[in-house]
């Protein structure tokens, strides 16, 4: 055998002996690993046994890792990020006193949030919300809740922030100034721009002059201030008309969204009442658009009188 032969022969037996050693150290290697995983795994089962049963030390974990996430959050407002946050712990009910789903509400609550929704152009889940709490408010009030929704609609176009040059204010246009103790049980007078808050002290300021003046139009004519004047405005006849709209939407009628409301004032102020100056002012076809100011004397003029 000449030399050069031999060397290749050694070579290639080197080169195996060390492709089993590699292969060798892999296998171990890769045995190591799964058992050092199985021993994880089951380090991680125990514990998780454990603190299960550790009311205590569960309790520990979480306020840890809530305080790392609030940690985190801070240091990136810290780096210029904005984070909007709510104030309060309980976000939740806070969304879920603002908005509903539309599809949460029953046939003709839905039909009249729709319709209403675009109609005034707001959108659809905060109505629902409203229109959610008129059915409500109004079964506790013996008030139709198509009532307390055209008084909204006729008043502030459905705008929770309104407030008319004497100071009513909200959805409903309540005098705050006059009724600010009807406020307080919701948190003070601040509460008046909140749309629910707003609709219920509304509903009570209503009854309390439907109450007064013995009828639903004449009390209509003291919530918007007009008690001691024969003339409304064509309010009360704008309120009922508005009021039939939604009434025929909750029947399942096809009502328009642009239908007018239908006023004539000279009728109303001299019919004995607003449903009758209202179906006159049908008569005789004279048409006015849904007004989104309210009336600058309210019902609390004449109640703080």
């Amino acid at each position: 055998m000449n030399e050069p032969q031999w060397w290749l022969r050694m070579a290639q037996a080197a080169c195996r002996s060390s492709s089993i050693f590699l292969r060798d150290v892999g296998n171990g290697l890769l045995e190591v690993s799964h058992n050092m995983l199985a021993l994880v795994g089951l380090l991680v089962v125990a514990l998780s046994i454990f603190a299960a049963g550790r009311a205590d030390l569960r309790a520990s974990v979480e306020q840890q890792a809530l305080d790392w996430l609030q940690q985190r959050h801070s240091a990136r407002a810290e780096d210029g990020d904005y984070i909007a946050e709510p104030d309060d712990a309980d976000s939740a009910a806070l969304a879920k006193a603002l908005a509903a789903d539309p599809a949460g509400l029953n046939r003709q609550q839905a039909a009249v949030a729709t319709w209403l929704s675009r109609r005034y152009r707001v959108a659809p889940e905060p109505v629902a919300r409203l229109v959610q709490e008129a059915w409500q408010v109004g079964q506790r009030a013996s008030l139709e809740p198509t009532l307390i929704l055209a008084i909204v609609a006729i008043e502030s176009s459905f705008n929770p922030f309104a407030q008319s040059p004497v100071g009513a204010q909200g959805l409903m246009q309540v005098m705050t100034r006059v009724h600010n103790q009807k406020y307080e049980a919701f948190g003070g007078a601040l509460t008046a721009f909140d749309p629910v808050t707003n609709l219920r002290v509304g509903v009570q300021v209503l009854k309390e002059c439907i109450s007064r003046a013995g009828s639903l139009e004449a009390g209509l004519k003291f919530y918007v201030g007009s008690g001691n004047m024969d003339d409304d405005g064509g309010y009360a006849a704008k309120v009922l008309a508005e009021q039939r709209h939604m009434m025929r939407v909750a029947a399942g009628q096809q009502v328009p969204v642009t239908i007018p409301t239908v006023v004539t004032p000279a009728v109303a102020a001299t019919a004995p009442n607003a449903g009758a100056a209202s179906a006159a002012a049908a008569t005789n076809g004279t048409e006015e658009a849904p007004s989104p100011k309210p009336k600058p004397d309210h019902e609390q003029v004449a109640l703080a009188r």
